[in-house]
């Protein structure tokens, strides 16, 4: 990933606008609870979390990735924009994390992932531990690249090449693994496949009761 990155990091996010799709889209469904916890998984340059943070002034914010370079420039970011009293960042693996090693957090209101599933080779192990890390009622948001399903053939030919550059891989399965993964858990999955399957996007909700920041079940009227 360093050696991926180490340059394209520095125009990263100007590059990317044009076509990670759906990543604001999935911030603004996140409607973060009053004071809640939300984990990015494979934050990279910090772009989404910074986004994430201006919109939910209350809520803490952890990102984590794999690739100290991608850090290096998340946390200049994070501190260029006035968020470290926000947005805690450090390294770890999405394919095996606990969130109280990582930042002496047990769980999380929201974890999102967005477009980092299409570069992890054992993307299938983030889904259980992304959904551990979810505490009761939590909810895991899920934006990556699609099958372009609705675009020309061309079209996905030659996005399929110019992504194998970078060793990004549209995961097909994924929403087969989710709602496997819901069968066991007991969590209900929803799915949309945005701008012509450019884009697909997962949302998982872990059974049980939201849980308020204090760790305690909100009261219900009767």
């Amino acid at each position: 990933m360093d050696g991926i990155y180490r340059t394209q990091r520095h125009i990263y996010d100007a590059t990317r606008k044009l076509f990670l799709l759906g990543r604001d889209r999935l911030i603004a469904r996140l409607d973060v609870p009053p004071g809640g916890r939300v984990l990015e998984i494979g934050c990279g340059t910090g772009r989404n979390l910074i986004v994430a943070a201006r919109r939910y002034r209350d809520a803490r914010l952890y990102g984590f990735d794999i690739s100290p370079v991608m850090l290096e420039t998340a946390r200049r970011s994070v501190a260029r924009a006035g968020l470290q009293h926000q947005i805690t960042l450090t390294q770890g693996d999405a394919a095996a994390f606990s969130p109280e090693a990582l930042f002496g957090v047990a769980a999380f209101e929201r974890v999102f992932v967005s477009y980092a599933l299409s570069m992890i080779p054992p993307w299938r192990q983030v889904l259980p531990a992304a959904t551990d890390a979810l505490r009761p009622g939590g909810e895991l948001h899920i934006v990556d690249f699609g099958q372009q399903s609705g675009l020309p053939r061309w079209f996905k030919a030659a996005l399929t090449a110019w992504l194998a550059r970078f060793t990004v891989v549209p995961r097909a399965e994924l929403q087969a693994e989710l709602l496997a993964l819901a069968r066991s858990t007991g969590a209900v999955v929803t799915f949309e496949r945005l701008y012509g399957d450019f884009a697909q996007y997962a949302l998982l909700r872990k059974p049980g009761l939201p849980l308020t920041p204090s760790g305690a079940a909100p009261a219900r009227s009767t």
